[in-house]
């Protein structure tokens, strides 16, 4: 299953303190129109469900795909396309089982071990990060960069996405490697102007 656009742009607040739906219309209004909603720090799972279902609201309205980080119950509950999983979360099998068999399931990878693991899953893409270095997770892994994704774009037979500390600077180049999607969180979220950056980057990968 082809991803729906090479941009992929993530909803995490970060440390800006914006709100979450405010970002995703901005976004959208930008020109995206595959989103994922990550809300690493929300334990709260009425106040991330409530986020959820505003995003998937606009989501639908605007014809673009939505998509839930790690949690596969609060994507079942607002319909959203699909869910991300990382390493540690629910196995890509038993949310295949909760979400069914169209829906979008990501699952991130840190190296070629992960990889190779991940090929014999039902995982529909896979991530691969950071290829740069990246502010937007506390502990992050080693990078992986630009020479290693090329490498794993001919180990994968699926979409491949690549994330972590991708600027519109390096946007273009990343993608010539073979992936089939970046996915930006920084670069969108912390900009002045969230809308006008999202044109600009797309732009920038067209």
């Amino acid at each position: 299953m082809p991803l729906p656009s090479r941009l992929y742009l993530i909803v995490d607040p970060l440390d800006t303190g914006r709100d979450p739906l405010t970002l995703a219309q901005a976004m959208l209004a930008g020109g995206a129109r595959l989103l994922q909603l990550r809300l690493k720090h929300e334990t709260e799972t009425r106040r991330f469900l409530a986020h959820a279902a505003a995003i998937r609201e606009v989501t639908a309205a605007a014809g673009a795909t939505f998509v839930i980080n790690d949690r596969a119950d609060i994507a079942a509950a607002v319909r959203a396309d699909g869910v991300h999983l990382g390493q540690d979360d629910l196995p890509i099998e038993a949310a295949r089982r909760l979400l069914g068999p169209q829906a979008l399931i990501g699952l991130s990878t840190h190296d070629e071990h992960q990889l190779d693991v991940a090929a014999h899953t039902s995982a529909t893409y896979l991530s691969l990060g950071p290829i740069f270095s990246t502010t937007s997770k506390a502990n992050p892994d080693p990078v992986v960069g630009i020479d290693r994704l090329a490498t794993a774009r001919q180990m994968v037979g699926r979409p491949l996405v690549a994330i972590g500390g991708i600027t519109a600077a390096t946007a273009a180049s990343t993608l010539a490697t073979g992936a089939d999607a970046i996915a930006v969180i920084s670069e969108i979220v912390r900009a002045p102007d969230v809308e006008r950056a999202t044109a600009e980057l797309l732009e920038s990968i067209a």
